[in-house]
């Protein structure tokens, strides 16, 4: 599996319902707690223009475009860290993803119940972030209680763990996450990343809607809650309407634009989600663009141009020259590399060259 994101949120909130939107996948999506047991993965294209120009301007026989792995885990509910609910297993799925979609219920509809009968978009994240919290303060316990016991032998990097997974404990137990936990050198850092902690990963709110809410999302009260926790936070917060998501993927592409009109939307909601979970994980995308191909490749944010080069293949890394870099508007503007060119608009690179998102890259290399 990919670089992944799991969605996460209390039952009957919309999650499976989301996945189906976002992998044209059908995981089965029903009234009751528990439905998803397996977590089903899909492997997710992530929308971008810069790609799709860059497809209709070459018309290749080949595209690749970027994608993420999204993760649909089955509804938690209070009492998840000590096994209710099947947690247990729901949350070591949690553990392998790289960033959490929270997805939280912003609407009311008296068919569709809900595990705690009332709806409180505040007190569902609650339940959630204190199972996350538990589990996590689990984990800790025990990599302390090891750490502990290695460490009366004078074991350096145990007592090393030992002082980390204290730290941890204090700030679990009152009730904060372990991602902003700080810790200084190699021997901690390896420590704290080897816990695989679910809340030390990135996450962001999905507040899913019903279709007459998505007139006045702005105004909505439910919504404002959740947005105004993600300001606090610095978490971004998006919403969508699963149950319309999922009906505009059910229809054939030329119809969708007419339909995203007919209910006030100007793109799927499905895109934030996508896009907002890609730059969780602090991604970025680079192209390779000709008639055979055009390939969206993903990097890290700060990756240097022998790196990126080695995303395609290790040889273009090792025998590393140079990068030949423009933008997609300039290949739009221009139409071809060699108009490109004589236009002065081709950069030449260096190994000290750091890649950009939207970079359209020609690398030189010889071994």
């Amino acid at each position: 599996m990919g670089l992944s994101v799991g969605i996460v949120g209390l039952p009957n909130v919309g999650k499976s319902t989301l996945f189906n939107a976002l992998s044209s996948k059908q995981a089965e999506a029903a009234n009751y707690a528990f439905c998803t047991i397996d977590p089903n993965v899909g492997v997710v294209p992530v929308p971008d223009k810069r790609f799709d120009a860059l497809v209709d301007q070459f018309s290749p026989k080949k595209i690749v475009a970027a994608t993420v792995d999204f993760v649909d885990i089955a509804g938690l509910v209070k009492g998840a860290s000590k096994g209710e609910g099947k947690g247990n297993a729901f949350l070591s799925h949690i553990r392998d993803a790289d960033a959490i979609a929270h997805v939280v219920r912003c609407f009311e509809d008296e068919n569709v119940v809900h595990v705690d009968g009332r709806v409180d978009p505040l007190a569902d994240i609650e339940t959630i972030e204190t199972e996350l919290i538990l589990k996590d303060l689990e984990t800790v316990q025990k990599r302390l209680d090891k750490a502990q016991r290695a460490a009366k032998g004078n074991n350096a990097l145990e007592k090393k763990a030992v002082a980390v997974c204290e730290g941890l404990v204090e700030r679990l137990d009152a009730g904060k996450p372990a991602l902003g936990y700080e810790v200084e050198g190699e021997d901690e850092n390896r420590v704290l990343h080897d816990m695989f902690l679910i809340t030390a990963k990135p996450s962001f709110f999905v507040c899913n809607v019903k279709e007459d809410q998505l007139g006045s999302i702005e105004s909505d009260p439910l919504v404002a809650k959740v947005r105004a926790l993600g300001e606090e936070r610095g978490v971004p917060v998006v919403w969508i309407s699963a149950a319309i998501e999922a009906e505009i993927m059910q229809l054939p592409p030329e119809d969708r634009a007419e339909f995203l009109e007919s209910v006030g939307l100007e793109q799927p909601g499905l895109h934030d989600v996508i896009q907002t979970g890609y730059r969780m994980l602090n991604l970025i995308t680079f192209f390779t663009a000709g008639e055979p191909e055009v390939h969206a490749w993903t990097i890290t944010d700060g990756t240097k141009a022998p790196q990126a080069a080695g995303k395609i293949h290790t040889d273009f890394e090792r025998g590393f020259i140079r990068a030949e870099v423009f933008g997609v508007a300039d290949i739009l503007e221009h139409g071809s590399e060699q108009a490109v060119k004589a236009a002065g608009k081709m950069r030449l690179e260096g190994k000290e060259y750091v890649v950009q998102d939207g970079d359209v890259v020609h690398f030189r290399f010889n071994v």
